[in-house]
């Protein structure tokens, strides 16, 4: 076989199917609820506790120019048009989770429908989506916490709560001083983020402990996170103000547009119940439920909290880390805020969850898969956890939030999380195609509707995105076709006679 055949060859489905009874197979123990809760778990964390004010308000850069514009109370415009391009994919998913319920999410689906090339591609693409996602994500709860901690009157030291990134690239002459007063061993700055890295440490250490454990810690964290929300909606509907929701779309369609691409980061969640098919019990029937019923939750709870934020205070002012907490404190609500804020940490720790617990499991399919070494597909005997995947994505995340700064990673994961999206949404065509009589146990409606639709959506939230994050998209994307070019391709079981196959 050509070396340009091998790159296109597709991974049969049969095989696909019969990994999930292997040596290498995960445990099932999930059923459609908790699937739901896991969706949610992972789309409502830092985008409705953080990111929503900046779509709402716009984003500057460190001179203080306008670098996005905001969507003002259109904001839930923004979430919609997000909703309807996330659905789209969500059916696409829906479609090719319950034919594949296999650990690998678009990787395993691409894999089946486009080739190893592409399939390579996206399961490096979604290392954005995961582990730098939850760079972020650790970050920003190590800033809520830090926050926190204030309103006790406690205060760590500011060079323990700040990464050296943060205070090289901060706009904050305070926070950029650091760099000179921070403790220095052999002239070099200590400044580390200390919280972030320690609940990265622990929810890793949950994660090793069983999907069952994780499942169950997740779903006290949804209940809490829920309530909480359903607090600040109950708050603010008192403090509504019509003054504040004029003009509505103060940016236009642009500010629409753009608002939705800022925080979109918010919408990827829902791509890691896929993530969790080889551990649910009847696939065919829970993950399109899961899939589908989540991100409909979410959408619904994203447009009803934008409409109550916008309302509450002028959409000018929602600028900031915080801006549920704000909007509650101006209106004097300072009780509630305080509970917010707390809401916020453990909803970020079950964004963190999620997201590590996906991880491992894409990097999981790719060692099955012979494109990365043998030790990544090594499951534990006792919870069938793959544990040394687990713990490796658990140190990058933790040593990376240790020195790192959120605003680097968020656009880097929405580009990647909106290309996997357009992949599965193709790939359905593909394989209507390729594999016409393969029984569907869910079909997309319309398919060439909503496939077409929904890649076209994600492209067009990707064209929002700064010009920036797309030359370092393009350099990620080289630096894994060389290591593709040097391992995958050589060791790939797809490629090696049958009976070298493990």
């Amino acid at each position: 076989m050509s070396s340009a055949r091998q790159l296109l060859r597709r991974k049969p489905i049969s095989e696909l199917l019969v990994e999930g009874g292997s040596p290498y197979a995960l445990k099932r123990a999930l059923g459609a609820g908790d699937l739901i809760m896991l969706g949610i778990g992972a789309v409502i964390g830092a985008g409705i506790f953080g990111a929503i004010g900046t779509a709402a308000a716009g984003q500057y850069d460190a001179a203080g120019h306008l670098v996005r514009s905001g969507a003002g109370p259109a904001l839930v415009l923004s979430f919609l048009l997000l909703g309807v391009a996330c659905a789209l994919a969500g059916l696409c998913y829906a479609e090719l989770a319950a034919m594949i319920p296999q650990a690998g999410s678009a990787y395993a689906y691409t894999y089946a429908t486009l080739g190893e090339l592409v399939a390579w591609i996206i399961g490096w693409d979604l290392i954005l989506e995961y582990a730098v996602g939850n760079v972020a994500v650790a970050i920003s709860w190590g800033d809520y916490f830090t926050s926190l901690l204030g309103s006790f009157h406690v205060h760590l030291p500011a060079w323990l709560v700040t990464g050296y990134r943060t205070a090289l690239l901060s706009p904050d002459a305070g926070v950029h001083g650091l760099l000179q007063t921070a403790p220095h061993v052999l002239g070099v700055p200590i400044l580390v983020n200390l919280p972030a890295f320690v609940i990265v440490a622990l929810i890793t250490w949950l994660l090793m402990l069983g999907v069952r454990e994780s499942a169950t810690a997740n779903n006290i964290m949804v209940t809490i996170k829920l309530l909480v929300l359903g607090l600040f909606i109950v708050a603010g509907l008192t403090h509504l103000s019509a003054a504040n929701y004029h003009p509505f779309a103060p940016n236009g369609f642009r500010g629409v547009h753009q608002g939705a691409a800022i925080v979109f980061f918010a919408y990827i969640g829902f791509d890691a119940i896929s993530t969790a098919a080889e551990e649910t019990k009847n696939p065919q029937r829970n993950l399109p439920i899961g899939i589908l019923g989540g991100l409909a939750i979410c959408t619904v709870i994203y447009m009803i909290v934008g409409a109550v934020l916008t309302g509450m205070v002028p959409y000018s002012e929602l600028g900031v880390a915080d801006p549920l907490a704000k909007a509650l404190n101006s209106a004097g609500f300072t009780t509630v805020g305080w509970i917010v804020a707390l809401g916020a940490i453990v909803s970020m720790s079950a964004v963190l969850l999620v997201f590590q617990y996906g991880q491992p499991r894409i990097f999981f399919a790719m060692g099955r898969d012979g494109l990365l070494p043998p030790w990544a597909a090594r499951v534990h005997q006792r919870t069938r956890v793959p544990y040394i995947t687990t713990l490796i994505t658990g140190i990058f995340v933790g040593l990376w939030s240790l020195i790192g700064d959120a605003g680097e990673t968020y656009n880097l994961t929405n580009i990647g999380t909106l290309f996997a999206f357009v992949l599965v949404c193709v790939g359905v065509l593909v394989l209507r195609h390729t594999d016409r009589d393969r029984p569907r146990p869910f079909r997309v409606p319309l398919v060439w509707v909503v496939s077409l639709t929904g890649a076209a959506l994600c492209v067009f939230v990707m064209v929002g995105l700064p010009g920036e994050t797309w030359w370092r998209f393009a350099i990620w994307l080289a630096i894994g076709l060389a290591l593709y070019v040097f391992y995958g391709f050589r060791h790939s079981r797809l490629h090696a006679p049958t009976g070298l196959r493990q």
